[in-house]
């Protein structure tokens, strides 16, 4: 137990140290190109700190593991959207641009209901569904990069041009990397300890082992906000949420396809179909629906989601 422990923390500095890296280089590389930060925090961002969910639910899948792969990526996404996004918009409500927030917000619920028709009418991620997921991934970086090239920001004044493109470009790669081993050693040891004191797979993926791996989006939220680049973090988190289900859930099912897992059971139905698929959506709707209308962000979001987030995570304990 003390080594877990010990790799516990050791992974908690990689993952500080390197979202500290990885913000450094992903805003150098928008101001270098003058590219709005939420565009860049919605795909550059978003991809490398949504690497330990890929990993994860990929190795999940591979061995057998399918409630781990299939509850990861619905446990991540409501860990960045009710907790993670809650605390950029608890501390730094305020306006956004609802141009740039439309484009990912629309991809994500066109997944979303691909995704939560297949659970409800199928039970059943084929390879084909894994496929179709990774092409929306396909589709959604052209038309992000497409819009990028229309989307110039006013250059900033400062230091833009203290760092090379170079150096933004290795900040940016080692930042991931240490993101990565980061997040696997807190999943690793993280979920060993919470098997030591008795939680189901389940559970354990939908709330220890979502949490592990949304770490990544949780230090670049604070990394974000402490380095007054609140558009980036919100960016990441929207951007991560769709990684979740196309990029997570599309390379896992294409690799080893899974049943929608039927070990729990709330209100005499399967909990995954009443409890988790609904909080999700819930939960993104609360999140963006507001924003998309009044065109800004309000304290109240902040306060809300997290109520829902533990909720939901009492639930799970208590099935």
């Amino acid at each position: 137990m003390f080594i877990c422990v010990s790799l516990f923390i050791v992974g908690l500095v990689c993952l500080i140290k390197g979202g500290d890296w990885f913000v450094d280089g992903a805003t150098g590389i928008a101001r270098k190109f003058h590219l709005p930060e939420l565009l860049i925090g919605a795909t550059v961002v978003s991809i490398g700190t949504t690497l330990p969910e890929v990993m994860v639910s990929t190795t999940s899948a591979l061995t057998g593991h399918s409630e781990m792969a299939y509850g990861n990526a619905i446990g991540s996404v409501i860990c960045n959207t009710a907790l993670i996004a809650a605390i950029t918009v608890a501390i730094k409500p305020g306006k956004i641009n609802r141009e740039t927030l439309r484009t990912p917000v629309l991809f994500f619920f066109i997944a979303a209901v691909i995704y939560t028709g297949v659970a409800y009418f199928l039970g059943y991620f084929s390879r084909t569904i894994g496929f179709v997921l990774l092409g929306i991934f396909v589709v959604y970086m052209f038309t992000t990069v497409s819009q990028m090239k229309n989307s110039p920001q006013a250059p900033e004044d400062g230091d833009e041009n203290v760092r090379s493109l170079g150096v933004n470009l290795v900040l940016l790669v080692i930042g991931a990397i240490l993101i990565a081993v980061g997040a696997r050693l807190l999943v690793d040891n993280g979920t060993l300890i919470a098997q030591a004191m008795g939680v189901p797979e389940s559970v354990i993926a939908l709330t220890f082992v979502a949490l592990g791996t949304s770490l990544p989006e949780l230090v670049t939220a604070i990394t974000s906000l402490v380095k007054g680049h609140g558009a980036l973090s919100l960016g990441n988190v929207i951007g991560a949420n769709l990684f979740n289900l196309v990029l997570v859930s599309g390379v896992s099912v294409s690799l080893a396809p899974f049943s929608v897992p039927q070990s729990a059971v709330l209100f005499g139905q399967n909990a995954s179909l009443v409890l988790d698929i609904p909080v999700m959506l819930a939960a993104m709707l609360l999140l963006t629906v507001p924003a998309l209308i009044r065109g800004r962000l309000s304290r109240v979001q902040g306060v809300l989601l997290p109520v829902l987030y533990f909720a939901f995570c009492g639930i799970q304990f208590s099935l």
